[in-house]
């Protein structure tokens, strides 16, 4: 016989020993019966908390990192929209901080865009081709070639590739961009139009970005929009997450009547929205793991029944009722450990394949999960937390081992002669 360097206490053994099968009876199979579908739905609602958790942050971090691969993390602004009063001196002190690895001017507009009868409102974003790479990861890659190709006086654009398709040009094209200030006229007021030709198409990955963001060359945006020079400066940040102190900090370096806004501010409302879907979530599916959990009362309740003559025998013999409480309270956490630990295993086994599991199950039905103009993203992503998973765990344990307390009690005030009278 194997020897452990303690003994172990005979209330966890024979809790063990009642969380097994038991002998061979039809009252003991239906008990085995009730325990496995409260170890499994534990098991379930733990799995399906950490898989709806993990999607969602992964969908949160997919959507902000593709976002960030267009917007900058932070933007200085020309107070009401006017150019900034010295460029110069703007980049060179938003260079200064430490925070800051990269900086260029744009200008911002709205207009609509127009070939044949197809028209399209869109944001105009007036860049500097040679510095763009150092604000965004569009100017990355082969699409850096296409930014290239706006020159001065060019008038060319590169249009997102959702945009390009709507209005069906390619390379070489001749689109339209339709200033909202007009020009004044004797006859009226006339839009200001402008002919730009197509010269390249980016894929940030991010739809709303790829269906309405036109980049030009920032002294043709200038032109156009009869501006004297870029209206803001863009700024990347060694940490994104940096970037409402940096924001803050630059408010009190940065010099002239100019507005600071940081990546959070914007798509602020989206971003809470997820957060508060998160939440609701979590409390949904812990109520499914509660209702799990207390299914083993049921199961305890029968068991205290069942095993009468057996807390009887125990109390003869010296147990007290504090050890008679404690047999059934291991037994009870025993399911819900057991559970616990098999819904992080399948849940965390789902959540680190689902970008295999998704993809089988849109072929296998035919159908889209997630189309992408109305949820940004194609793929269905993933990150599993440990910050959620370890809440998720210690509420299962914990609402399982408060499931066990009162059948536990019942079972610690068994009288043994009554339990014993009719054995």
């Amino acid at each position: 016989m194997r020897k452990f360097p303690f003994e172990i206490p005979y209330e966890l053994r024979v809790g063990w020993r009642y969380t097994r099968a038991g002998r061979a009876t039809r009252r003991n199979a239906f008990i085995n019966f009730i325990s496995g579908v409260s170890m499994l739905g534990i098991a379930l609602g733990v799995a399906a908390l950490i898989i709806v958790l993990s999607v969602m942050n992964g969908f949160q971090k997919e959507v902000r990192d593709r976002m960030l691969g267009v917007v900058s993390h932070v933007e200085v602004y020309g107070a009401g929209g006017l150019p900034l009063p010295n460029l110069p001196r703007t980049l060179e002190q938003a260079r200064s901080h430490p925070q800051v690895v990269g900086a260029a001017p744009f200008i911002a507009a709205q207009a609509l865009l127009a070939r044949g009868e197809d028209m399209k409102g869109v944001v105009v974003r007036g860049i500097d081709p040679a510095l763009e790479h150092e604000v965004t990861d569009v100017a990355a890659g082969a699409q850096a070639d296409a930014l290239l190709q706006l020159v001065p006086g060019g008038f060319g654009a590169v249009l997102g590739i959702e945009l390009a398709r709507s209005l069906g040009v390619r390379l070489g094209d001749k689109v339209t961009l339709i200033a909202p200030s007009g020009q004044v006229t004797p006859a009226g007021v006339v839009p200001r139009l402008k002919q730009m030709t197509v010269v390249g198409t980016f894929d940030s990955g991010h739809y709303e970005y790829d269906a309405s963001l036109v980049m030009v060359h920032w002294e043709d945006a200038a032109r156009v929009f009869r501006l004297e020079g870029p209206t803001g400066v863009r700024l990347k940040l060694r940490d994104l997450h940096q970037a409402r102190a940096v924001a803050f900090e630059l408010e009190q370096t940065i010099s002239g009547d100019v507005y600071i806004r940081d990546w959070t501010r914007q798509n602020r409302t989206w971003f809470a929205a997820v957060q508060v879907e998160k939440r609701m979530m979590f409390i949904i599916l812990t109520l499914i793991v509660a209702v799990a959990a207390f299914n083993l009362v049921s199961t305890l309740v029968m068991t205290v029944t069942d095993k009468r003559a057996d807390i009887a025998i125990l109390r003869t013999l010296g147990a007290s009722p504090a050890s008679i409480m404690a047999i059934f309270v291991v037994q009870g956490a025993m399911v819900g450990l057991i559970g616990t630990i098999g819904g992080l295993l399948l849940g965390l086994s789902v959540a680190f394949n689902i970008d295999v599991i998704v993809p089988a199950l849109e072929r296998l039905f035919g159908a889209s999960f997630l189309p992408q103009d109305i949820y940004l993203i194609s793929r269905m992503p993933s990150d599993p937390q440990s910050a959620d998973i370890v809440p998720i765990a210690l509420i299962a344990l914990v609402l399982a081992f408060l499931a066990t307390l009162y059948p536990s009690w019942r079972a610690s005030r068994v009288n043994p002669a009554q339990a014993l009278r009719y054995e």
